[in-house]
């Protein structure tokens, strides 16, 4: 089975080519699950992906740059011949599917202020309800 399913980061905005708008180029930084030991720091990997049809218009119309976005497709290897001649072999991800992981900044945004100006209650039948709004995760907290 050639299955991948990923969460990262859009590298740049998404812009729809082809004949009709049905095509669409993207990269995704995807962060390990490791730290490097000699930084310390996590690393990323930098993964091209293709979209087509309604999902390249969802993923355009939808998604900016530095936006976390979910991808399921599958991976296409490929090649061609550069300007000097020589080979060069790609790794794709052919997505079929995405996943809006976070709002948009706008919405996101506002929402924040409009939480600020409203107090909320907890509800007493839920534990992890916090009366200052939505709780703060950092990425470094989620298990994947």
């Amino acid at each position: 089975m050639n299955q991948f399913n990923g969460v990262g980061n859009l590298v740049a905005d998404p812009e729809l080519k082809g004949q009709n708008n049905n095509v669409v180029n993207f990269r995704v930084a995807i962060q390990r699950a490791f730290k490097n030991k000699q930084t310390g720091e996590y690393e990323s990997d930098f993964l091209t992906c293709v979209a087509f049809g309604k999902t390249a218009e969802i993923i355009a119309n939808n998604f900016s740059k530095g936006q976390k976005i979910g991808i399921t497709g599958s991976v296409q290897t490929g090649s061609y011949e550069n300007k000097e001649g020589n080979r060069v072999f790609t790794t794709d991800i052919a997505v079929n599917q995405v996943t809006f992981v976070e709002r948009k900044q706008q919405n996101n945004q506002s929402q924040k202020q409009n939480n600020q100006s409203q107090t909320q209650k907890p509800a007493n039948d839920n534990p992890f309800a916090n009366a200052n709004g939505p709780i703060d995760i950092q990425d470094d907290d989620l298990p994947f």
